[in-house]
């Protein structure tokens, strides 16, 4: 099973080949700036198309704190976007409180585990909007 550093470099070397199918569901590669260091940093992430944007949700398992992909984001919105061999630059956006629900339900639909996360942690679990630059 792909993972961690593992899985960008299977994905980002074979266009998704490898790695977009993953666990009974999709992954992207997000990578953000990092908001104190400058570098970049790639993430595979479980995504939804929504229209001509991707879907994510900054879950961290349920843990108490953000991700750091999602506070690098918040810092600097502007992210590199890989589906497949599609490479793209996004802007990255936080799915508003009435935007949010069926956004949820979507992302929950495909990784059930995300409804079991957001009972762990009384932090707003956040989906984040990759909309094309």
């Amino acid at each position: 099973m792909l993972f961690g550093k593992e899985h960008v470099a299977r994905y980002q070397e074979t266009d998704g080949e490898e790695g977009h199918d993953w666990q009974g569901t999709v992954t992207l590669l997000l990578t953000t700036t990092g908001r104190r260091t400058g570098k970049q940093h790639t993430t595979p992430l479980i995504y939804q198309p929504e229209g001509d944007a991707y879907l994510v949700v900054a879950s961290k398992g349920g843990d108490d704190d953000d991700p750091l992909w999602y506070k690098n984001l918040q810092a600097n919105p502007e992210v590199k976007v890989q589906v497949k061999g599609d490479r793209f630059t996004a802007r990255a956006r936080t799915a508003t409180p009435e935007e949010k629900p069926p956004l949820w339900s979507k992302m929950a639909a495909v990784w059930p585990d995300y409804d079991q996360y957001q009972t762990k942690t009384d932090r707003d679990i956040p989906v984040v909007i990759l909309e094309r630059a």
